[in-house]
């Protein structure tokens, strides 16, 4: 009997995992930066600190992509969640001015499929490659006690670096100042298992039906790649107050994140167009407007704080970014969020 014999019995096939690391050596090389160091396939990964970052400040963050996994499992597409896995940890240290430097990713899944893994890490790596980040290591690991078949998640780290006296922390954010949203380019990765319940469930619609309301398919929809905000904002951080990624818990339970103490926030619901994709998960679903703005992003993915004065510029590199945006609401004297309809 082969050594691994009694083990892919089990559940675990190491041949599998052999041939895994095989194809995906080539996408983490092609994520190396000039700050990389050791050797892919290392116990740990090695990156040097950018020499140009005066009293740098590492800021760490660690996410993954929730049940829009099982969406993907669903249209057996899993070429595009890896960077939204990316995408979505950039822009939770971005919050803090962070410019990314090294990701790490874990895969879980119940049996090792070479295919699955390689589209995977490749949709990680091209993530990696769009933000000049080093995909310094992972871990690939068989769970099949764990795991139902066919089934994974995904999760990762992110290292970044911000000059301390540069960091974001919301303290500099004054009453008058203005909120500034940033278009989404969908759920992004929150609220699939609401979303799932009402598409899959309740509408019993599959991920190649074409809805007409979103003049394309469930899958292209619920799968649209989580949007980065980095080269729309890196350019003006200096500019910017305080920054809010828009993630679970809606613009309510992020914003309230950003905001110094004795300000709150006025966000006017009618400031921006609510993507159709809202619309048709909201009416479909029997949701009400306050729940909709707690589990959903209703089209903005990032929101940043700013002077009055400094509104034209912010907008205008978002605008060279290709993202739209638009002046949602104001700090007040308070505490909290308010959504204004």
């Amino acid at each position: 009997m082969a050594v691994t014999e009694r083990y892919r019995a089990a559940g675990v096939d190491l041949d599998a995992a052999e041939t895994a690391k095989r194809r995906i050596v080539t996408a983490v090389q092609s994520t190396r930066t000039g700050l990389a160091r050791g050797l892919v396939g290392a116990f740990g990964g090695m990156l040097r600190l950018p020499p140009d970052v005066h009293d740098p400040v590492l800021v760490m963050s660690t996410d993954g992509v929730g049940t829009k996994v099982l969406v993907a499992m669903r249209a057996g597409r899993h070429d595009t969640v890896g960077e939204d896995l990316v995408n979505h940890c950039v822009n939770d240290i971005l919050v803090h001015g962070a410019r990314p430097l090294a990701f790490l990713d874990y895969i879980a899944t119940a049996a090792m499929n070479v295919e699955t893994v390689a589209a995977l890490v490749d949709g990680v790596a091209r993530g990696c490659r769009a933000h000049g980040m080093t995909l310094v290591g992972g871990e690939t690991a068989q769970l099949p006690d764990l795991y139902r078949a066919g089934h994974y998640d995904l999760a990762g780290t992110i290292v970044g670096v911000v000059s301390e006296g540069a960091a974001l922390h919301g303290d500099r954010v004054c009453v008058g100042d203005v909120l500034v949203g940033y278009a989404s380019s969908g759920l992004h990765t929150n609220g699939y298992t609401l979303a799932r319940r009402i598409v899959f469930d309740e509408l019993e619609l599959a991920p190649d039906s074409v809805v007409p309301a979103l003049g394309t398919t469930v899958a292209d929809a619920l799968l649209a790649v989580h949007r980065s905000y980095w080269d729309a904002l890196h350019p003006v951080l200096g500019r910017v107050r305080a920054l809010a990624h828009i993630t679970g818990g809606g613009i309510p339970g992020n914003l309230s994140r950003s905001l110094s103490e004795g300000c709150g926030a006025v966000v006017r619901a009618d400031a921006w167009p609510v993507p159709p994709l809202f619309t048709f998960l909201g009416r479909a679903g029997g949701v009400s407007a306050d729940e909709m703005d707690r589990v959903f992003n209703m089209g903005l993915g990032m929101i940043a704080i700013v002077a009055r004065v400094d509104v034209g510029a912010v907008r205008a590199a978002a605008t060279d970014a290709g993202i739209d945006t638009w002046e949602v609401g104001e700090i007040v004297a308070g505490s909290g969020v308010r959504i204004a309809r």
